[in-house]
C-alpha cells in the first residue's frame, strides 16, 4: 500500500446498509499536508436520469466482491494522484428520494488535484464496482440498472 508521510492514504472504504455520514467521510480525509479536499455526495433523485420518469425509491444491491473492487479503484487513484487521504462509502438496501447513496472524498496538496482525483474516484466506482440499483417509478413500473449504467 502506498503511503505518504507514514500514513495510509486509503482511510475508509465501505458498503453499508446504515445511512451514510458526510461528516464521517470528510473527517476521514483530514491531513496536515492537504491544501484541498474534494467531496462528492450522491443522493437519490426524484426522477430517472435517462427517461425522466418519476422515481419513488431505489434499492441498491452489491456483489460480494464490491468492496474489493472499491479498494482496487481507490489504490489506483492514490497511485495516479498526489493523494494524502481518500475515503468512499456506498449504501445498499432500500433508499428514499433525498437519501445519501454514495459519499467519496479525496484530499491532496492542491484543489485541482483533489477535484481531479475525486472525479476519477466516483466515475470509476460508478462504472466498475458491481453495485446495482432497482428503481421504482410512480407509474408502478420497475427497472434494474447495473454498475455500468448507474
Amino acid at each position: 500500500m502506498r503511503q505518504h508521510g507514514g500514513m495510509e492514504q486509503i482511510r475508509l472504504l465501505a458498503i453499508r446498509e446504515a445511512p451514510l455520514s458526510v461528516d464521517e467521510v470528510f473527517g476521514a480525509v483530514g491531513h496536515d499536508e492537504a491544501g484541498g479536499t474534494a467531496l462528492f455526495v450522491g443522493t437519490v433523485r426524484d426522477h430517472d436520469g435517462g427517461s425522466g420518469a418519476e422515481v419513488t425509491g431505489l434499492g441498491y444491491s452489491a456483489h460480494p466482491t464490491a468492496e474489493a473492487e472499491m479498494r482496487r479503484i481507490a489504490e489506483k487513484v492514490a497511485a495516479d494522484y498526489p493523494v494524502r487521504a481518500l475515503a468512499a462509502v456506498h449504501r445498499v438496501g432500500d433508499l428514499r428520494v433525498g437519501d445519501l447513496a454514495v459519499v467519496v472524498a479525496v484530499s491532496c496538496p492542491h484543489r485541482g488535484e483533489a477535484f481531479a482525483a475525486c472525479k476519477r474516484l466516483i466515475d470509476d466506482l460508478k462504472r466498475e464496482v458491481p453495485i446495482w440499483k432497482h428503481q421504482s417509478f410512480a407509474d408502478g413500473t420497475e427497472e434494474w440498472v447495473g454498475a455500468a449504467g448507474q
